[in-house]
């Protein structure tokens, strides 16, 4: 059997990652992989599952993980289940970090990057909306670098600047296999 493409989305925090990728699940055979964060429960934007830093660690040593890695203060974690269904055949979108996606490469044998973009001011407001955090820490978060790609990851740039749709069907159309 085909492995199943796992197609991460990555890019800035704002940029709208969780709504392009539920806009592609509504239209396509895709499912959106429920990631485990060190967040506290119920603090809106994306679904995700809640956890704390000592479950975590016990997560990562019993390989509950098939990726993790720190961030912004958290630990994020993709279920290792998620590679096993990604090897029969299932296709699934991923909301991922710049930080693991050479080791992503390596989990999964049919991967795709597709990093969206935005303006500034865009970003900025979208924080804002989302309620999570201080005008300042906004503002250092629109300050970070962002680091570069790691070396042999292919990635597709798409712009959300504009309405949902537009981004979601400029997204689909980068995905689609090439036929000949």
């Amino acid at each position: 059997m085909k492995p199943g493409r796992v197609i991460a989305v990555v890019g800035r925090s704002g940029v709208g990652k969780d709504s392009v990728m539920a806009g592609m699940a509504a239209v396509s055979n895709l499912a959106i992989v429920q990631r485990v964060i060190t967040r506290a429960p119920g603090l809106g934007g994306e679904d995700y599952v809640p956890m704390t830093v000592a479950d975590f660690e016990k997560a990562v040593d019993d390989r509950a993980f098939c990726l993790h890695w720190p961030a912004h203060g958290l630990f994020y974690g993709i279920p290792a289940q998620v590679a096993e269904q990604a090897q029969s055949g299932q296709s699934f979108l991923v909301n991922l970090s710049r930080k693991v996606l050479a080791q992503a490469y390596e989990v999964f044998p049919n991967f795709q990057v597709i990093n969206l973009t935005a303006r500034p001011e865009t970003l900025a407001a979208r924080l804002a909306d989302r309620g999570r955090e201080s005008v300042e820490d906004i503002r250092a978060r629109l300050a970070r670098t962002v680091p570069a790609f790691p070396d042999g990851v292919v990635v597709t740039d798409i712009s959300n600047d504009g309405p949902l749709d537009q981004t979601v069907s400029a997204v689909l159309r980068a995905i689609q296999p090439v036929r000949a």
